[in-house]
């Protein structure tokens, strides 16, 4: 059942908006009971903030957790993984993936407080997560405001082909036309990753 209106939700989200969807619409959307929404998601807000939660769920769903009996992965590996992450829901997430990207781009020009609230409940640690990783690499104790900087610039690079995936089909097709131009693609992205830390090391080493 939650699986069902998480679907319904995002699909319906993604057309109408926040507040034209209706949670009435959603639950026959999903073949549901009308309380349904309040029973699993605490309300609308509770269940637009799963659907705001959902990408970042998936891609962190799909980045290896170094354990107690694994090492840490070298800074290579660590952003092979993230960015291969990030773009297998480009190459499989089909119709659903779409709408998701909708309700976020629409987020971001008409922000709301469920959205602030993902932010600091799914994406802030795996932010925070990042910046200890570099720190660590660039052999600082304490993460300052330039290392923030760098995790905002290595995440970047890589959104940019959620946020403008339709521009960039019409500009360069072959780009992302089949899953070996993807695997291209993380490849690149590791070495522009790779170049950002290590311009930031070298900063830190000469002053």
């Amino acid at each position: 059942m939650p699986a069902r209106l998480l679907r319904a939700a995002i699909r319906i989200f993604a057309a109408k908006g926040y507040a034209k969807a209706s949670t009435r619409e959603i639950c026959l959307a999903a073949d549901a009971n009308v309380a349904a929404i309040h029973y699993y998601f605490g309300g609308k807000q509770g269940l637009y903030q799963a659907v705001l939660a959902k990408p970042v769920q998936d891609v962190v769903s799909l980045i290896p957790c170094a354990g107690d009996d694994q090492p840490m992965p070298s800074m290579e590996e660590a952003l092979r993984q993230f960015y291969g992450a990030f773009l297998t829901p480009l190459i499989h997430g089909g119709d659903e993936f779409a709408d998701l990207r909708r309700v976020t781009l629409r987020e971001m020009v008409e922000p709301t407080q469920a959205f602030a609230d993902v932010l600091h409940r799914n994406i802030a640690p795996e932010h925070q997560g990042l910046v200890d990783m570099l720190a660590q690499h660039c052999g600082v104790a304490e993460a300052d405001d330039a290392l923030h900087q760098l995790a905002f610039a290595l995440v970047a690079i890589v959104e940019n082909y959620w946020m403008s995936l339709d521009y960039m089909r019409l500009l360069a097709p072959g780009l992302l036309a089949s899953p070996q131009a993807y695997a291209q693609l993380v490849e690149r992205l590791v070495g522009y990753g790779l170049a950002l830390v290590e311009h930031e090391r070298r900063q830190r080493q000469t002053n």
